[in-house]
């Protein structure tokens, strides 16, 4: 075998087991990273000659049309070049570069093989890096999560075990796509006795969590090209979800008020359809709209014919101290529609949220949830149902907001012990996580090695500039406190710190 061969088999078999371990998809695939990365490494040097596929599919263990996918994807992306009569060449030194994505490589390549995906389906898969998705098994200091220590797990086992001894058959059929109405009406009771929201409870949707609100309501109401205004910053998932959807985002800064209702005046001829808005607690900066401000957002809406998804995703923590009505129950012209989670009150495994949507929208929603989601498993809804009816919710509320509080508390008397790098944005408490900015000038860059050196460490953070959707950026980390037991907050705080 020529000796340039047997090197460059040696160098991607060892790529490609490597490869296969962490991209368990289809081997075509996994040999084509695991050749990329052997070229962009220079393990395959520039104008070096490749195995031909019988070769390599025999060396490899691999059928030839495997091998001919590989090095078909490769020359899309021109990583390596076909010679008539000689096989294909390795294309690749620092200055030859590709305007072709790995995504964009393998969907100009699987059209040739199967049917196109859609341009929204592209636009989903193109979207996907904006959703803040990182290791799950740690819990200091990833963002949104409630003091999972402190749920009272006896109960809900209680609950559950009851169901269960007592569920007939036909309760295991299937189930309204909105919910079962005991826990509707159950929620439509919360609401009005805590946050003043009057509703029928047939326009509750009970959902998995705020992902799944946003779904429903985009591919309700939005059509490609229509014009949205998000707060700027929000949350990554809220942008991504809008993006993929295929809207013209308008972003809008806030001031100590709120969204900047004065600036979303200058966008009116665009004809914005929806309004997304975090009044309660503003994700990540905390800010809580003022009344005035509410009330002005309103009159908006009304004045160029929009509706307002109000997400109170945090109410009962940014709410359990100086209450401000919420846009919802000020609305009198059923332009509102509010979302709400138990997710980060429980705990995100759960997979249970709701939200309130104007009547006119109702049916749609319902049939768009038929036709995709169908439903919240029944046993999880009713046992939310008795949780809800015999006052566990309340007092749980109660018990995680002292906790949250007391760590807190705790949180800050640590980090800010000889932190020559970042400062705590300091705010009444209202929430789950905490922001940190840099006290010196830095780049996206920066922040996001410092994020890929803590989860390294076991420290999940999130990136504070990844919400904003405009050029203006700040930067820093979303820290969420609360999810960590006294006991290792202050080891943890202290390991965060070394590498700062």
């Amino acid at each position: 075998m020529n000796t340039n061969f047997k090197f460059a088999i040696e160098r991607i078999q060892e790529a490609f087991l490597i490869q296969l371990k962490t991209k368990p998809t289809n081997k075509y695939i996994v040999l084509y990273y695991a050749v990329k990365q052997s070229i962009i490494n220079n393990d395959l040097p520039h104008d070096w000659l490749l195995p031909s596929t019988r070769v390599l599919a025999e060396e490899l263990k691999l059928s030839r049309t495997t091998i001919n996918k590989t090095y078909e994807l490769l020359h899309l992306e021109k990583l390596i070049l076909s010679k008539p009569g000689s096989g294909y060449w390795v294309n690749y030194d620092n200055s030859i570069q590709t305007n072709t994505t790995t995504n964009e490589a393998i969907a100009i390549f699987n059209e040739r093989l199967y049917p196109k995906v859609t341009e929204k389906g592209l636009s989903y898969l193109n979207n996907i890096s904006l959703i803040n998705r990182l290791p799950n098994n740690n819990l200091a200091f990833r963002p949104g999560l409630p003091p999972i220590d402190v749920f009272p797990v006896n109960q809900w086992k209680k609950l559950l075990n009851t169901y269960w001894r007592h569920v007939k058959s036909s309760g295991l059929s299937y189930s309204h796509g909105t919910g079962i109405i005991e826990l509707k009406k159950s929620i439509s009771n919360y609401l009005n006795v805590n946050r003043n929201i009057k509703c029928n409870h047939e326009q509750v949707v009970i959902v998995s969590g705020s992902l799944q609100s946003l779904y429903l309501i985009t591919n309700t109401l939005i059509e490609k090209g229509d014009h949205v205004i998000l707060e700027d910053p929000t949350f990554p998932n809220v942008h991504s979800i809008f993006k993929s959807i295929q809207s013209h985002i308008l972003p809008v800064s806030l001031d100590d008020e709120g969204i900047d209702v004065n600036k979303m005046n200058s966008l009116a001829s665009f004809k914005p359809k929806i309004v997304h808005t975090t009044p309660s607690n503003h994700y990540p900066l905390g800010i809580k709209m003022s009344l005035k401000r509410r009330k002005e957002l309103l009159e908006w809406a009304s004045r160029n014919k929009a509706l307002i998804i109000e997400n109170d995703y945090e109410n009962e923590i940014a709410n359990s101290f100086n209450s401000l009505p919420t846009i919802y129950s000020l609305d009198t012209e059923d332009r509102t529609i509010y979302m709400g989670t138990f997710n980060r009150l429980l705990h995100p495994s759960i997979r249970l949220g709701y939200m309130i949507v104007p009547k006119y929208l109702a049916k749609a929603v319902e049939a768009l949830q038929e036709h995709s989601h169908r439903f919240i498993a029944p046993s999880i809804q009713v046992v939310m149902n008795q949780f809800i009816e015999r006052n566990y919710l309340f007092q749980h509320i109660k018990n995680i907001t002292n906790t949250a509080q007391e760590r807190l508390v705790l949180f800050i008397n640590e980090f800010e012990k000889n932190n020559n790098t970042l400062y705590l944005e300091r705010k009444e408490f209202c929430s789950l996580h905490i922001v940190a900015k840099f006290k010196n000038k830095v780049s996206e860059k920066d922040e996001l090695k410092l994020i890929e050196t803590l989860s390294k460490q076991g420290i999940v953070t999130f990136s504070l500039s990844k919400c904003y959707i405009g050029e203006k950026k700040q930067f820093g980390l979303i820290l969420g406190y609360s999810a960590v037991r006294p006991n290792k907050l202050a080891q943890k705080v202290n390991q965060m710190k070394v590498f700062l």
